[in-house]
């Protein structure tokens, strides 16, 4: 049993080495001269003009959740399409009900206003 697993151990393994020893030579062999202007806070091209923990408004948050459940969501379609054909009807109707679901939940998202921003 072990030997079918043999070549899986021993290439992750060899990866995990390859990878430390390029770690610890870029660490040992590259520059490093840091000064104050290096290692000052540095925010998309600009100084950072407040505290990182100020508060977020929560239509962010909101969308960012609507956009992976979305974008999981279509992920589920692409196995459904490559089977299609072997499914049958009943794999159709189960693929309906989804999105009806999805598509249910979009409206109430949109009639709630989460998609508006200001």
């Amino acid at each position: 049993m072990l030997a079918n697993y043999l070549p899986v151990i021993i290439f992750i393994a060899v990866g995990m080495v390859i990878g430390a020893v390029v770690l610890f030579a870029g660490m040992l062999l590259g520059p490093h001269k840091p000064y104050g202007e290096k290692n000052t806070p540095f925010e998309c091209g600009f100084e950072a003009f407040e505290d990182a923990r100020m508060k977020f408004d929560v239509r962010y948050y909101l969308v960012a959740i609507l956009f992976i459940i979305f974008d999981l969501e279509i992920a589920f379609l692409f196995p459904w399409a490559v089977v299609l054909d072997d499914i049958g009807v009943v794999g159709m109707l189960a693929m309906f009900v989804f999105l009806g679901v999805l598509v249910v939940g979009f409206i109430y998202e949109w009639k709630k206003g989460a998609l508006e921003w200001e």
